[in-house]
């Protein structure tokens, strides 16, 4: 036997950090998702995380946590295939350090993905953003630190990693005020302000009297909004906004959905997509085709352009006598 434990530290220690430099939310994706296959094992085996072996993640016991994650959890099919990216790395890695477990690893790495369906993104009218923005309480502390983060957010389309690890000094206010971030894959990027942005964010800044290294949105401990806080305020504040715009009860708002709002913006703006994929950070600008997918005005100017069935063919004739000369030039 094998035991678990050092395999999987060095894998965190020596693969992850060291050899690859992987990013802090790369490490912190894959620590959720050992969390989690081992807390499952423990509840299945009765065994603590440190006591098991490596004979203990057999591809049965992968495939029923993996299971487990779309029955129980909820989780959506593209949250499976990352947790099984993840487990499958760690396999990866364990097979130089034991080659004894040879077969068991090759079939854990035999576990395919799960094929996902490409949905239409949702995003929020001017109307339903309206309403959301003026949910929170600008009277109190927590109401104004939302507002300002529900405002960049819609505006600037930034991510929830992004949004919580914003330092006060990545906001510039001066000439061409923007808010600089490093995004996914590590790619630094620098993201222009609107005025209207500029009026929430200013006083924001001023009342915080924070250190320029000090969180742009802080909890009231002064430490950054976690993913989950973001996410927690986001619905409280849909929820609210529900009451003063009814639309919002058919759709389940995220902190994404403000991502895609913004997008969406940018796109009804007439902007091209690929500077919207520059925008979102987005590495492959196929990426950003989703939102031409749910854009129904920009098919339904496509589909005024059509003849309808029925209309007779025919050439373009002068109405007057002017035009036709016009014409002929």
């Amino acid at each position: 036997m094998t035991a678990l434990a050092p395999i999987l530290q060095a894998f965190f220690t020596d693969r992850l950090m060291t050899q690859r430099g992987a990013s802090p939310h790369t490490i912190a994706s894959y620590r959720d998702t050992f969390t989690l296959l081992l807390g499952y094992l423990r509840q299945h085996t009765g065994k603590m995380p440190a006591q098991l072996d490596l004979a203990d993640l057999d591809a049965p016991a992968v495939g029923a946590f993996l299971q487990q994650l779309e029955t129980t959890r909820g989780n959506t099919p593209a949250t499976r295939n990352a947790r099984l990216a993840a487990i499958r790395s760690l396999f990866r890695y364990a097979s130089l350090r034991a080659p004894e477990h040879a077969d068991l690893i090759s079939r854990v790495l035999q576990i395919q993905p799960k094929r996902t369906a490409t949905t239409i993104v949702s995003y929020l009218t001017p109307a339903e953003l309206d309403a959301l923005l003026a949910a929170p309480d600008r009277a109190t502390w927590h109401g104004r630190r939302d507002h300002a983060l529900l405002v960049l957010a819609a505006q600037t389309g930034l991510r929830v990693s992004e949004l919580t690890g914003l330092a006060t000094s990545d906001v510039h206010l001066g000439t061409g005020p923007h808010v600089y971030c490093q995004g996914k894959g590590r790619k630094d990027r620098a993201t222009p302000l609107t005025p209207h942005t500029l009026r929430i964010l200013r006083p924001w800044i001023t009342e915080q009297h924070a250190a320029p290294a000090g969180p742009l949105f802080p909890a009231r401990t002064g430490t950054p909004l976690s993913r989950d806080a973001v996410e927690h305020l986001v619905t409280r504040h849909a929820k609210t906004a529900t009451l003063t715009c009814a639309t919002l009860l058919a759709k389940k708002i995220t902190p994404h959905t403000l991502r895609h709002t913004a997008a969406m913006n940018l796109l009804h703006a007439g902007v091209d997509i690929t500077v919207i994929a520059l925008w979102l950070g987005h590495e492959d600008p196929a990426t950003t085709r989703v939102y031409l997918h749910a854009d129904m005005a920009l098919k339904e100017q496509a589909i005024a352009r059509t003849t309808p069935p029925g209309t007779p063919a025919g050439r373009y004739q002068p109405p007057d006598r002017l035009l036709a000369f016009l014409s002929q030039l």
